[in-house]
């Protein structure tokens, strides 16, 4: 048994801890012991999140992961080894009758990580809204792939969260609201030309922007080069286009040097157990 997990860009722009999506890039939890290591794999110890949800969930004894997200970039590599963690003890208590329905990774990923809008693409796939342990699924009636400029430094999600403040003004909460709502309306009915006003922020991305230049400068170069639309993954640093596919080289391209890029499409499936 080896659990699966993608990664995930969560905010989507307006979305602010209630927007994500799965992206395909995967970290994978085993059990130590009991499932064969995969080459690169690495046992945990008692403080990796990983090990911490599986002894959260009830698992016994130790687990390994092979991870491919990097870390500390927004593109929720906690939440994916939360997930992978809890839904590996939960298979281990249960066996082949475990189910993504009745699972209860997503309460212990939301609980440890103190929001769900990485946890809950992780574990179900697609494009989803979460919010107080529900989980909608926004239809995607488009084939697009996401360049992710990964750069070379990592942010703290603390930390940037504590520069947002614990109050917005009404007028900021109302533009979101209703970006959100034109950018769910784009994804499930392929309006493209909506994609760009639609993941428009005022809460949280300005001010995240403004501590890095770097994030900034790429997000605007992308834009320049033709995508869609563009957002900062979760609190950054990494910066996530959304695009045609045939453009995608060509856009990667055009982003600063100071990072790197990786073309990953939609996850659809979520926590697999392979």
């Amino acid at each position: 048994m080896t659990v699966r997990v993608p990664a995930t860009s969560a905010n989507l722009g307006p979305g602010f801890d209630v927007m994500g999506l799965a992206l395909s890039l995967y970290t994978e939890v085993g059990i130590v012991g009991v499932d064969p290591v995969l080459e690169g794999g690495r046992e945990a110890d008692d403080t990796h999140p990983a090990q911490v949800a599986f002894i959260r969930a009830g698992g016994k004894g130790r687990v390994w992961v092979r991870n491919a997200i990097p870390m500390g970039r927004g593109m929720g590599f906690s939440g994916a080894v939360r997930i992978g963690g809890a839904v590996a003890a939960e298979v281990q208590q249960q066996g082949s009758s475990w189910s993504r329905a009745t699972s209860n990774a997503l309460a212990i990923g939301a609980e440890l990580e103190g929001h769900a809008d990485n946890v809950a693409p992780s574990l179900h796939g697609g494009v989803v809204i979460t919010s107080e342990n529900l989980v909608v699924q926004v239809p995607v009636a488009l084939d697009p792939v996401f360049v992710m400029w990964v750069p070379d430094f990592t942010t703290s999600t603390n930390e940037s969260r504590g520069k947002i403040g614990p109050t917005i003004a009404l007028a900021d909460a109302v533009f979101n609201i209703s970006r959100t709502a034109m950018f769910v309306t784009a994804l499930s009915t392929g309006n493209v030309s909506l994609l760009r006003e639609a993941t428009r922020d005022r809460i949280h991305q300005d001010i995240r922007l403004g501590a890095s230049p770097a994030c900034k400068a790429a997000l605007e170069a992308g834009l320049a080069a033709g995508a869609w639309c563009g957002w900062l993954s979760g609190s950054g640093p990494t910066v996530a286009l959304m695009c045609d596919p045939k453009e995608a080289d060509r856009i990667a391209g055009s982003l600063p040097a100071d990072g790197h890029s990786k073309i990953l499409t939609i996850d659809v499936e979520g926590a697999t157990v392979l």
